[in-house]
Formats: C-alpha cells, structure tokens, sequence
C-alpha cells in the first residue's frame, strides 16, 4: 500500500512539473501542434518514471579482522615481543543472569489510516467512472437513430437539439437551423481539424487521468489545458482554408450563445473564445523558441537523481591473511612502568618527563580508579615533533594489570611510544580483563569534506508594464435572442461592424500588454532556465558530499574512536560548516522570496487585464 502512495506522489509531481513547464514557458507560444505532443507525453512520463529506478552500489571497506591477541613482557632496556598461551587471555563473560519478565498485551483500538485512505480513492473512482459511463450514456443517446451523411471519411448528423457543434471521432455533430450558411461553413471547417487529427483520443486519455488521480487539482488544470490547446489548432488550421477571418471570429462569438455542450467530445464552444480570439491574431512564434520544449529535461533529471535512485552499500572482500602493519621501535631510549598504583602526580610528572627528554607532546586523560584508588582505566594521547600521533587507552572494570611503554626511534627516525604488544590494535581486544586499545594515526590529520555553496537565483530589472485603460475598451453588442429576427439581426450586424473599428483603434494597448508579457516571460525563462542548471550542478555536488560524508564518517569512527578529542574537534568543525551552509540556504530563501515577489506584481498587472477582459466576456454571455 505504501508503494501506490509513493507512485501516486511520484506521479502528480511529475504532471505538476509538465502542467507548470507549459503554463510558464509554452502557452503564449503559437507551436499548437508541438505542445499538443508535449501535454500528452507528460500524461505518459508521468505513469512511466515511477517505474524506472537506477541502483547505484557504493563499496565499502569492511572493517578489518581483530588482529590476534598479543602479550606483555619486558626487559630492562629493550622491548620484546614474544607469543602468549591461550591462559593468558581471558574471554569476556557476561556478569548477570537475565530475568524472566512477562509482558501483558493490551489490545488498543488503532485506526488503519491505510486502509482508510484506500476506501476514500475508491470511493472517488467509482464515482467519477459512474460518471464517465454516464457521459457515454448521453452521447449514445444523442447520436441514436439520426441520419448520417456520408462525406469522405467524416459522417455528418444534423440534429434538432440545441446542442453546441461537435465532433467524435469521425463524427461530426450540428443544428443547421440555427447558423447561416457562411457560419455553418466555419463551424464544419473548425470540427473537420478535431477529427482528422483524431483529438478525442487526447480527449479521452485526459478523461481517465482525470479519474485515475480525481483527487489531485493539478491534473484538472492539465486537462482544461489539453482541451484548450486543441481548440488552438482546430482554430489555426480552419482559419487557413477561411478567407474571411473576421467571419469566423463572429461566429465564436455568436456561439457563446449555445452553452449546452456534450462531454467526452470536441466541440464547438469553449469558455475561452477570448483566448481564441487573441491566439488567431497573434503572429506567429519564432523558431528558435523550441528550446523552450526542452527544458523539461533538466527537471526530469533532478527528479530522477532525487528519487529514482536506489543505494546500496556492499562491504568489499577483504583476505583473511591481511595482517596489520607492525609499527616496531627500532631503537629503544626509555621504558616507563605503569601500575595500578601509580598516582596522580606521578602521572603529570610522566608528561613533564617525556616533553623534557624526549620532545614529546602527551595528554593523560580518562583516569578513573575504583575505592581502593587503583587505577581502572587511562588514555594516553602522544604527539611526536614529526607529527606523528598515537592513542594508547587501558579500560577495565578491575585494577590494570602492570604494563610498560618503550620510548624510543621507529624505523623511519621519529620519536615513538609502543606497549608491549606483538602488533598495533585497530580494534579493542581483551588482555586479562583489560581493554586496550592503541591507534597509529600517521603524520596527516582526516580533513573534513566541505559542502558545496547553494547558487542564487539570478536578479535583476524587469520592463516596465505599460499603463493601459482597460475600462475604454470597447464592449461587444449583446447578440439577439432570435437569430431569425432579421431586423435585429441587421441592427447586430451594424454594431458589431462599429465594434470592429473601435478595437482597431484599441488595438495597439492589447498589443503592448501582449508584447510586455511576452517579454517578461522571456526574461523569466533565461533566468529559471540558469538556475535550473546550477540546480543541477549544484544536486551532484550534494550527492558527492554526502557520500564523501558518509565515507568520512566511517573511516573517521574507525580509525580515532567516537570518544577520541580529534574526532569530536572534527564534528564540531563539521557542525561550524553546516550552519553556514543553514545561513547560504537561508539567503538562497530570500532570494526566492524576492523572486516570488517580483513575479506577484507581475501577474497582479496580468490579472487586472485579464478581469477587464472577463468583464467583457461575461456580458456578452449574458445574452
């Protein structure tokens, strides 16, 4: 269950990117034929991109075989490393015995949200295929036992219902009692596009996503742009075998009248012959704006390196024999002795002693010692004046046993402190009740991977919006009631020719609202076509942190220990970078802010244009 919710998830996002990518980029543009491609590839993406999931294998390394356990002897001026007998090291044994506790259930009323939610979509689907089945119900019923006309590959029904025009495949549906015959040439010229380009099946497809995912608003919007866009074309490709334009816009107009309209089909009338209008007059789009079709290609790329990929971590083989580097001292100078009686001052007179002699830098820490004041545990931190560094930590429950350090030369000339152990320990091993752990950490320290800087979105100024009155717009005569009346269909006609001459006039404002939304559009495109790519770069680079991170984390865990002073210096250099990288993602916000504010002030100058022109479309449909 959780699958189909992530699916659908998936899904709607990914509408929701193609619905916004048209919205923005590709709506004013007058490629009709393209974006008709384009709505319906993402309805197909949209279910297929789920599906497609890349499995990415990150190889790590295994952590290393605990290396075998070593023995502590000495002489008076050399250190020795020699085998042990199995008595000598002692198995750690659990020290309680575990007690039987009887756990009592309560049975508590839970709601299986699950399941809830899966009652409340099937409840949706089933209504909306009821109403899907009933859409087909009215559209058998209208074209039942009519006459059809054969003409070529279309089938013509002329019916007696007040019915907008529309087509269905190959049908093509009309009342002839209520157009003239130039008007009826129109309409048929407009329904023959919509079925030789066989819209209903992008009608049809619109309608199951619709039921598919009835819940999401998006995909009602994706559909209202489907069907828009197909009106475009019919639109475009009929006013090309019309001579007289004018006439065919007249004819939407005339239209509006009929607001009966069957489902599931292409017809005639649609609530936006603004737009239709508007999109007949427009100039055509340049070509080199089709690179605005891909850039859907970076988004759905980031969507699959954000979501579709799946990562799996697999230890690398590592051979049994591989035995840790022993880290000898060559030559010896000192030894120290270290007992469970050993005191405080003793202690700090050690690291005055070996600073003094030796050149050597070390912090004693972690000193603990039971009631007795028997030294339990201690750590030793040794820095060398080559950089060398080295962590010696003795942990127990009881007193620790004698041990002592050589100080003395490595094989490559560096100051160095060894315990009496056959080789250097990469994890903690039991030696008579004793932890003990020592890390070689070489000559360089782990450094920290440093997360990449947030690109901003671009700024800058936008053109200004021409100052339009839109209230002088001149409004449309009200069609007569009878379009058989032809007195008043005469007085019509003279209104709408001065109708005609007042927008010529007026038409230079609608134009330079139409090219300063272009132009904003354009400019907007440029800049969220560059962020968009730094996005990207920017998403890669994260990954490669994050792994780097991870790597980091491991190798860092493993080689200083979680309670190591370097490691925890290192985490909080690590916290230092990530607030600064909090602070560039806080000033990446702002920048979005403004962003998002310079768009509100354009779209407010856009929506004062569009409700002017609404106020005009509503008292035409008045009539």
């Amino acid at each position: 269950m959780e699958a189909l919710f992530i699916f659908i998830l998936k899904s709607s996002g990914l509408l929701a990117m193609f619905y916004f990518a048209y919205i923005f980029l590709l709506r004013k543009e007058t490629f009709f034929n393209s974006s008709r491609w384009f709505l319906i590839a993402g309805l197909i993406t949209s279910v297929i991109m789920p599906f497609v999931v890349y499995t990415k294998v990150i190889w790590i390394e295994a952590p290393p075989m605990p290396s075998p356990v070593p023995v502590i002897t000495t002489t008076a001026n050399t250190i020795e490393s020699i085998p042990t007998s199995n008595h000598d090291v002692v198995a750690y044994k659990p020290q309680y015995k575990p007690t039987t506790v009887t756990v009592v259930e309560k049975e508590n009323f839970e709601i299986n949200w699950s399941l809830v939610l899966t009652a409340v979509y099937g409840i949706g689907f089933l209504a909306f295929m009821i109403k899907f089945a009933l859409d087909f119900y009215s559209l058998n019923a209208v074209l039942k036992g009519k006459k059809i006309e054969q003409q070529d590959d279309f089938k013509f029904i002329d019916i007696k219902e007040n019915i907008a025009p529309f087509s269905y495949f190959d049908y093509i549906v009309y009342n002839s009692s209520l157009y003239t015959a130039a008007e009826l040439e129109n309409i048929l010229e407009h329904e023959k596009v919509h079925s030789n380009q066989k819209h209903t099946v992008d009608v049809l497809i619109s309608r199951v996503f619709c039921i598919l995912f009835w819940f999401n608003p998006i995909v009602w919007l994706y559909k209202k742009a489907i069907l828009q866009n197909l009106e475009f074309i019919a639109d475009s490709e009929a006013s090309k075998k019309i001579a007289d334009k004018k006439a065919y816009q007249y004819t939407l107009l005339k239209i509006t009248t009929h607001e009966t309209c069957v489902a599931i089909t292409n017809h005639f009338y649609q609530s936006l012959i603004k737009k239709r209008i508007v999109m007949l007059n427009k100039n055509q789009s340049n070509k080199r704006n089709y690179w605005k079709y891909s850039a859907v290609i970076p988004a759905l790329g980031a969507f699959v390196l954000l979501f579709q990929i799946r990562t799996i971590a697999q230890e690398k083989k590592q051979n049994e024999a591989t035995v840790t580097q022993r880290d000898t001292i060559k030559d010896s100078d000192e030894t120290i002795k270290i007992t469970k009686n050993t005191t405080d001052k003793e202690l700090n007179e050690l690291t005055g002693k070996l600073k003094t002699n030796h050149n050597l830098d070390v912090v004693i820490s972690d000193v603990k010692r039971n009631t007795k004041e028997e030294l339990t545990a201690i750590q030793i931190n040794v820095k060398s004046d080559s950089g060398k560094k080295q962590t010696i930590k003795i942990d127990g429950d009881e007193a620790i046993k004698d041990c002592e350090l050589a100080i003395g030369t490595d094989e490559n000339g560096a100051k160095s402190i060894n315990i009496n152990t056959d080789r250097n320990f990469k994890v903690p091993v039991i030696i008579r009740n004793e932890r003990v752990i020592v890390r070689n950490h070489g000559e360089s320290d782990v450094a920290t991977p440093v997360p990449p800087a947030p690109p901003a979105f671009p700024t800058g100024p936008l053109p200004v919006a021409p100052t339009v009155d839109m209230s002088k717009m001149p409004k449309p005569p009200v069609a007569p009631k009878n379009p058989k009346d032809k007195v008043a269909m005469q007085k019509f006609e003279k209104e709408m020719e001065e109708f005609e001459k007042k927008m010529e006039k007026f038409q230079p404002n609608i134009d330079a609202m139409t090219a300063y939304g272009d132009a904003v559009s354009e400019i907007m495109s440029k800049r969220e076509a560059i962020y968009e790519k730094e996005m990207a770069k920017y998403e890669i680079a994260m990954e490669k942190f994050n792994a780097k991170m991870e790597k980091f984390n491991y190798d860092f865990k493993f080689s200083f220990g979680d309670d190591s002073k370097d490691y925890e210096s290192n985490m909080k250099q690590y916290e230092q970078d990530m607030k600064q990288y909090e602070l560039d993602m806080q000033q990446h916000a702002k920048d979005m802010k403004q962003h998002a504010k310079d768009m509100k002030q354009h779209e407010k100058d856009m929506k004062q244009h569009e409700k002017d022109m609404k106020e005009m479309e509503k008292q035409n449909k008045k009539a």
